[in-house]
């Protein structure tokens, strides 16, 4: 089937200028397979591409758009193991080099050779050969394929937990209801948080957020996020805080959530050149741990679609529409103005 005609596939040219274009079903090459995309899940990085400028070390314009999906494949390539057409497939937007001296140093998401694969939003995809050996998963029989697409932002949410270090019987607030702090609250759950407090401007992201599992929901137009912490920890603050918009003001919001010898964990993106104050004394003299962390190692792609699967993490909450591709433009400004959705399963 692969080559044999022709697909639509979203391009991104640059900010705003998105278009669905006719281009041939690829071949694969030797090492490679083709799979039809099933589903492909919409993200707060796709947002943040259409609507202003990128990273550009992550994704060069023009570029093939989206990067969380799950298909089947239709056709192998030349001296490709373990796969043949009809098996269920996720594979990451990423694939690490496994050689250079972050690789080496068991930091793969920061991987100075990475090979990135966009152009989930498209009815086929190709999968580079050293992808499909280090970042590709059989989906299992019976879990459907959108949830599977949500591998993609659980693993960089369970690499995020990680640097944070959340321990059991800690206090963990999350400033942002979306699908990330979603996922953030439930995975500090897992780990033991023996309460979570999640806040945000959209009653119906947050009760989304109490229905997995958040102990307490605060819709920030109406409360102070600060007072609900401090009446909820004896006055102390969160052992730690998440951010999970990516906005400056929000960055520097969370260092005023967390206790003295608390983890601030700066886990939204926000605009390229951008930057926060922080107060001397308060780091200092609180012994703060301010961290940073992007996305995730092939290892923590496999834990998430595990977790998924075996229902540890829910993931079906977040997916609150569906359409096709062909509405793709229209959905992502629905997701720009008017926040309905937390995730569009975009069904090609």
């Amino acid at each position: 089937m692969a080559g044999a005609g022709k697909m639509l596939v979203a391009i991104l040219y640059g900010p705003g200028q998105l278009r669905l274009e006719e281009r041939p079903i690829p071949e694969p090459g030797p090492g490679e397979l083709v799979a039809r995309v099933r589903a492909a899940t919409t993200c707060g990085t796709d947002v943040k591409m259409f609507t202003r400028p990128y990273v550009s070390s992550v994704v060069k314009l023009p570029s093939p758009f989206g990067h969380e999906w799950a298909g089947e494949v239709v056709e192998v390539g030349p001296g490709v193991e373990g796969w043949e057409p009809g098996d269920r497939i996720r594979a990451g937007n990423s694939a690490p080099c496994l050689t250079c001296r972050f690789c080496r140093r068991g930091q793969e998401n920061l991987c100075e050779n990475r090979l990135w694969l966009w152009g989930a939003f498209a009815e086929y995809i190709k999968v580079p050969a050293h992808m499909l050996k280090v970042n590709a998963q059989k989906v299992p029989e019976g879990l459907p394929f959108e949830e599977a697409a949500v591998a993609e932002p659980l693993a960089c949410v369970l690499h995020g937990a990680k640097v944070a270090g959340i321990r059991p019987g800690d206090v963990v607030t999350i400033i942002g209801s979306g699908p990330i702090g979603i996922l953030h609250a439930q995975v500090a759950k897992h780990m033991g948080a023996v309460k979570v407090i999640i806040g945000d401007m959209i009653d119906e992201r947050l009760k989304v957020a109490r229905s997995v599992g958040a102990d307490v929901i605060v819709n920030v137009r109406e409360e102070s996020l600060s007072e609900v912490v401090k009446a909820e920890t004896d006055g102390l603050g969160s052992d730690v805080v998440i951010e999970a918009v990516g906005l400056p003001a929000t960055w520097e919001q969370a260092l005023e959530l967390v206790r003295r010898g608390g983890t601030v964990l700066e886990f939204g993106g926000c605009p390229p050149g951008t930057s926060i104050r922080v107060s001397t004394e308060k780091l200092h003299y609180g012994e703060l741990k301010i961290l940073g962390a992007f996305h995730a190692t092939p290892r923590d792609f496999e834990v998430a679609l595990s977790m998924i699967a075996s229902g540890l993490i829910r993931v079906r909450p977040l997916i609150t529409s569906r359409r096709p591709l062909k509405e793709l433009p229209s959905v992502l400004e629905s997701l720009i103005k008017e926040k309905k959705d937390l995730k569009v399963a975009i069904l090609p």
